[in-house]
């Protein structure tokens, strides 16, 4: 079943509060849309449309006409003769119009060979197709830190940290190039597996993922332990202020 609705002027489309698929269209002059029941979080906007308003929480957005707003969507694609002027956050993003603005593409912006971008730029990973244009101030997104920052380690023994623990996260670097800076041991160090006396002060991803980190304990009593981790990526980008992760102590016995 279609049901119309406005495209023009409107203070927002979230996708997510549609149970089927958003077309935006129009109807000769006027301006109109449809809801095709299949593909939920789609949202197209058809040429020789404008859109006034943001556009937001998309699976997937297409976009052949013009948006004049702020777009968040997990895939964008933009088709030539497509046009975005305004703030864009995107998982990812397929440019062979127009895009202009503040954007944040968290993993790959590809920018075909009609495609044209221009404003301020972050992004994971960029591919340029020959003919394509990029005119921006361009940054690399920086690394960040998950995990639950907290271990338990025997007193006067060592644990080794998981990825559960600790991981770093970065679209355009691999595991050998993200790498952990250490500061602020208190009643304990970090170490790796084949000289666990000798405290470092860098790890890297690789080296969590092959389980080669350890949390050694030092001290006469069950106190509580911690460190502090920054991560930083090949291009010197950092996570940001250090995290802290927590070690409980547990008494022999």
């Amino acid at each position: 079943m279609l049901r119309p609705i406005r495209a023009l002027d409107a203070d927002a489309f979230l996708c997510s509060e549609w149970s089927g698929r958003l077309r935006i269209i129009t109807y000769g002059r006027g301006i109109g849309g449809e809801l095709v029941s299949q593909n939920q979080g789609v949202a197209v906007i058809g040429p020789d449309l404008v859109v006034l308003g943001d556009i937001k929480n998309c699976r997937v957005l297409e976009v052949y006409g013009e948006v004049r707003g702020t777009v968040g969507t997990e895939h964008l694609r933009v088709h030539p003769g497509g046009i975005i002027l305004g703030p864009v956050k995107a998982g990812s993003a397929e440019v062979n119009g127009a895009l202009t603005g503040e954007v944040t593409v968290t993993n790959l912006i590809a920018i075909g060979s009609q495609g044209r971008v221009t404003g301020r730029v972050r992004y994971g990973k960029l591919a340029l197709a020959e003919g394509g244009e990029l005119s921006a101030e361009v940054r690399n997104i920086p690394p960040q830190v998950s995990g639950d920052f907290q271990v338990a380690v025997r007193q006067g023994r060592s644990v080794r940290i998981t990825l559960e623990d600790i991981s770093a996260v970065d679209p355009d670097d691999t595991a050998q190039t993200l790498s952990f800076s250490v500061s602020r041991p208190v009643n304990g160090y970090i170490a790796l597996s084949d000289a666990p006396s000798a405290p470092v002060e860098r790890f890297s991803q690789a080296d969590l993922e092959a389980g080669r980190v350890l949390f050694v304990h030092r001290g006469n009593d069950a106190s509580p332990a911690s460190f502090d981790v920054v991560v930083s990526d090949k291009a010197g980008a950092t996570s940001g202020a250090p995290r802290t992760v927590k070690a409980a102590v547990i008494p022999p016995g």
